[in-house]
């Protein structure tokens, strides 16, 4: 097998605009996979509802496309019921950090043995570029034209704190980086968290400038520096909390 092996190119064109993060991240998965030496019988991916949850139908392997914010109870329910299976979930922040956040914090607090990837863009892309819970302050969106006057929800810190959690930092435009920590993730035996940040030029392109995929890793590449562990917002690293 190849990495292709786990994507169903079949149905390609994607329904992602050219350029997008998402594909990116699904792509270092699927790589990562086979690299792990996984075979279609002993990985299952979860998704939720967003641009990213629609991972799920293009994943070559047995995968689930969940109610909005369920995608980490789902992929809960499927690892205690079949604790050889490895069991990644694939979703936005919109998704995992909004109406999903109360299972992410007790899944994790529960130490269960598995990974989710969270495709971090902050904005819910979608349904048109409206304020997400990851948009930072002052941001301006098709739902807060003045700005939001609220502070984004900070997942490394909220999960930081508790025992046996794995979290890594990375971003779309960085892929060995990328890669690196997704295999990091899978192989801690116990609950991994990985954000990789990107942007959506689509819904979002207006008010940061951006045009295209390219535009998007170039303004990436100036913004996030990789370190060993995570320590700024603007760091690209790891978090072992053991």
């Amino acid at each position: 097998m190849t990495f292709k092996d786990f994507i169903n190119y079949d149905k390609f064109p994607p329904l992602w605009c050219g350029g997008c993060g998402i594909i990116i991240a699904m792509n270092q998965v699927a790589k990562v996979f086979d690299e792990m030496n996984f075979s279609k019988d002993n990985v299952s991916v979860v998704s939720g509802i967003g641009c990213t949850g629609r991972a799920a139908g293009y994943f070559a392997l047995d995968s689930v496309h969940t109610c909005h914010g369920r995608a980490v109870a789902v992929a809960e329910g499927l690892k205690r019921g079949n604790n050889d299976m490895n069991v990644l979930v694939f979703s936005g922040d919109g998704d995992l950090l909004g109406i999903g956040l109360q299972h992410l914090i007790h899944t994790a607090r529960r130490g269960v043995d598995m990974t989710v990837v969270c495709v971090n863009n902050n904005i819910y892309a979608m349904t048109g570029g409206q304020l997400a819970p990851t948009s930072c302050k002052g941001k301006v969106t098709v739902t807060s034209p003045h700005g939001s006057d609220c502070e984004p929800i900070d997942v490394f810190n909220l999960l930081k704190g508790i025992k046996g959690v794995f979290y890594a930092r990375t971003s779309s435009a960085h892929l060995d980086h990328m890669k690196e920590v997704i295999s990091k993730g899978i192989k801690h035996k116990g609950f991994s968290f990985v954000e990789i940040r990107t942007h959506c030029f689509t819904n979002d392109g207006a008010q940061l400038g951006l045009k295209n995929g390219g535009e998007v890793a170039k303004a990436l590449k100036e913004e996030y520096v990789v370190k060993d562990s995570v320590g700024d917002d603007k760091d690209l690293g790891v978090y072992d909390n053991d």
